[in-house]
């Protein structure tokens, strides 16, 4: 829809407020869900697992987590009286915060899991002022860090969800992962033959190649998506009036800070990426209020965290769609398939191997997007070679070997043992000894200028 009203010469619309037709809208936002989809697919059933839920809680658990994600998602799309950041985002539940919630359920029981959510959600505000004043502290070279640690985090966690439980009889089976690497394969070649608008689409493109081919195999069916009700009406506190326990909540209240670090390289890359105008972390304290009330609607519903994906990172930068009405409309879907159980029955039906292979193609792409900043920094000083290198290492080793810290006390193996959470903590402080303790100077990319003192020195 064009604007006519009269408009300053040299006046443009950024790409995240550019207004696209509504068939583009339905095709970009239907790529979005597609994408996400198995986050809210693989929470519901890891809690309903884990937890040996009945069945028709499970999939009403599946419901109010996409009922929780659409309507956290246009919030933060839209952003109203100062919550969501009014950039493309889609949220999700997280997979850190999932498996807190989960240790919380088993050491309690789940009334006091719900109720740990809901209270990290409030804990969002209370902090916020604070963690506010320390966004000084997350220059180029931090961000950049983050953004890779992301990555190979996630990518374990669904190569993973490829392969299955080691213990499970399909472990790594040749199927599972063939139809993981048609799902990339498809991906790039999309990408690489299209043009225009189905370019555009080649992360869509390939995960309906990667369902084709599982459907042509006999690994996926629709037998049981015409089967049960029409309608689904997720039900709030579905485990009973949530239980406030300070110390069983000290996980996720301790995970909500390594959340807002999470969400601010989020927001700097993404504002980046749109092109978006004027002070980039000026709009993370929206990012994070948006996510706290995500948060306290999953709480509600019975989910965990409901916090900013990363996938949409990789989505922009993959496809090129900027615009914020598309992650809108992707919201205004994720709450239909709420509402609508045979959409939410097909969701489902799509193997775990190809869109947990959509998920891995995307997330290597936030990789790129770390690396494409990090290059903006100079590493031939030792304050940046040092910041990444030790960021890497602290960052790395939990996430290729799980139990490094298993001999810690339990409350220290939460941070610790979460890759993202060491690897960006460590980043923040060796940076503030290099460029904030002794050095004064530092450009705004990050790079150190020598003190006084280092300079008579030399490197």
């Amino acid at each position: 829809m064009m604007n006519t009203s009269p408009t300053p010469p040299h006046s443009e619309v950024e790409p995240a407020d550019e207004r696209l037709p509504l068939g583009k809208l339905l095709l970009y936002g239907f790529q979005h869900v597609l994408v996400m989809a198995a986050a809210p697919i693989t929470a519901a059933f890891l809690i309903g697992n884990t937890l040996e839920l009945p069945d028709t809680m499970t999939v009403s658990l599946m419901s109010a987590i996409f009922l929780a994600c659409g309507l956290a998602g246009i919030l933060q799309s839209v952003g109203i009286l100062g919550f969501g950041a009014r950039l493309p985002f889609i949220q999700v539940p997280g997979g850190a915060p999932l498996a807190i919630f989960l240790t919380i359920a088993q050491a309690t029981d789940l009334q006091t899991a719900t109720g740990a959510v809901i209270l990290t959600g409030a804990f969002y505000f209370l902090a916020l002022p604070f963690f506010t004043r320390v966004l000084k502290f997350f220059p180029p070279i931090v961000v950049g860090t983050m953004l890779l640690l992301v990555a190979i985090n996630l990518i374990r966690i669904f190569g993973g969800l490829i392969t299955g439980q080691p213990d499970s009889p399909g472990f790594a089976s040749m199927g599972s992962i063939a139809l993981a690497l048609v799902t990339i394969g498809s991906t790039v070649l999309f990408a690489r033959c299209c043009t225009g608008m189905w370019q555009r689409i080649s992360v869509m493109l390939g995960l309906l190649a990667g369902a084709t081919v599982a459907f042509a195999t006999g690994a996926m069916s629709f037998s049981g998506v015409v089967d049960g009700p029409l309608v689904a009406i997720p039900e709030p506190f579905p485990f009973g009036m949530p239980k406030f326990d300070i110390i069983a909540s000290l996980p996720l209240l301790i995970f909500c800070v390594v959340s807002m670090t999470e969400a601010t390289g989020q927001t700097l890359a993404t504002a980046e990426i749109v092109e978006r105008g004027g002070d980039h972390k000026a709009i993370v304290p929206r990012n994070i209020r948006a996510d706290a009330l995500g948060s306290l609607i999953g709480g509600c519903f019975g989910t965990s965290l409901i916090i900013t994906s990363g996938e949409n990172i990789g989505i922009i930068r993959a496809t090129g769609v900027r615009s914020r009405y598309v992650t809108i409309t992707a919201g205004a879907m994720l709450i239909f398939l709420a509402l609508c159980a045979p959409l939410g029955r097909l969701a489902h039906a799509i193997p775990t191997a190809v869109v947990a292979g959509t998920a891995v193609i995307v997330f290597a792409i936030i990789g790129v997007m770390g690396i494409n900043i990090l290059r903006r920094v100079d590493f031939n000083r030792n304050g940046n070679m040092f910041t990444l290198a030790t960021a890497l290492a602290m960052g790395i080793l939990p996430i290729v070997v799980p139990d490094f810290y298993s001999a810690f006390p339990k409350h220290l193996q939460i941070v610790l043992g979460n890759g993202l959470a060491m690897g960006t903590l460590t980043a923040v402080l060796v940076n503030i000894l290099f460029h904030h303790l002794g050095a004064p100077r530092r450009d705004r990319q990050g790079n150190d200028t020598p003190s006084p003192l280092e300079a008579s020195k030399g490197d």
